[in-house]
């Protein structure tokens, strides 16, 4: 079990402090207690909690691309992963890493937000685009690994629990009455 989490800002000039997300992975150290990554630029920041299970030694993320200009947090495990590989390889992909990870953010480079068709697992991942200005968050199909958000005016703010996103200076809870309904006809929110 790993942990992921984000913020991107959206009015000019406000900067992601290094110290928020640390704050932000702090409140799921329990999911991954081997390591912990952190990656700002600018209004946007991206962080990770990580169990080490697969490629232990250079397995650390926030991991980029070759040229760093696009970086991923990931949580899951994507089973296809040596397959999809080979063929980014073949396509002139290089890899510094023997993780799964690395292959979601080759796909992505390959294509775009349509790489999570190419993907069989189980997943939550972010990736921050440098060359577009975009954030791309994903979960799988199924919801196994948690993806939250939080959506304002004035941010975005991720996480694998809803404690991370509380854990951002000024967020706090709220009732969303008219989402009440829904939840008391399906049990559920979409």
């Amino acid at each position: 079990m790993c942990g992921i989490t984000g913020v991107m800002q959206f009015q000019d000039g406000v900067r992601v402090e290094p110290e928020t997300l640390r704050q932000m992975c702090d409140a799921m150290v329990h999911r991954g207690p081997d390591d912990e990554g952190i990656y700002t630029a600018g209004s946007v920041g991206i962080g990770m909690r990580r169990l080490s299970i697969v490629d232990l030694a250079t397995g650390h993320q926030p991991l980029s691309n070759e040229d760093g200009t696009v970086w991923i947090v990931f949580n899951g495990e994507i089973y296809n992963h040596t397959s999809l590989r080979e063929k980014l390889q073949s396509l002139g992909h290089q890899y510094r890493t023997h993780s799964d990870t690395e292959t979601i953010i080759h796909l992505y480079e390959e294509y775009g937000p349509d790489c999570v068709q190419h993907l069989r697992g189980m997943f939550a991942f972010a990736i921050w685009d440098q060359r577009r200005q975009r954030l791309f968050i994903a979960r799988d199909r199924l919801g196994i690994k948690p993806l939250y958000y939080q959506l304002t005016s004035q941010r975005i703010i991720l996480g694998s629990e809803i404690k991370v996103i509380l854990a951002f200076p000024g967020s706090g809870p709220g009732f969303d009455r008219a989402a009440l309904p829904e939840y008391l006809a399906f049990g559920y929110l979409s």
